[in-house]
């Protein structure tokens, strides 16, 4: 099994930027598809980004698209999450998650949280 270990979120103004980091450890995630989530209070967790195992496809939510930028690196076992033009809408925990050839998210992080202030 993989765990997942997310770091990068905290407070920023308004139009900054932020990098989310998430670790991976536990074995080779370099075969899995990778993914980036969020939950704002009182809202179910919603889609922003995903990442193929070789990192050549991506694809986003449109509520980010142009504005994030999720990436890999798999001689690291990380995944990045960069985040520009930052939003109050934005402000929520941000979860990594992995999927090992199926399109279920099975492993999960802990979250970090991100909150933007106007």
């Amino acid at each position: 099994q993989v765990q997942l270990v997310e770091s990068g979120g905290g407070l920023v103004q308004a139009g900054g930027s932020l990098r989310l980091s998430c670790q991976a450890s536990g074995r080779t995630f370099s075969s899995d598809g990778m993914g980036w989530f969020r939950q704002a209070p009182g809202k179910e967790r919603e889609f922003v980004a995903r990442i193929s195992s070789s990192g050549r496809a991506t694809g986003y939510a449109d509520s980010v698209k142009g504005r994030f930028t999720i990436s890999r690196d798999n001689a690291k076992n990380m995944v990045y999450l960069q985040m520009n033009s930052l939003k109050p809408e934005d402000t929520a925990v941000y979860y990594c998650a992995g999927r090992s050839g199926g399109v279920t998210y099975v492993y999960w992080g802990q979250g970090t949280q991100v909150t933007v202030s106007s």
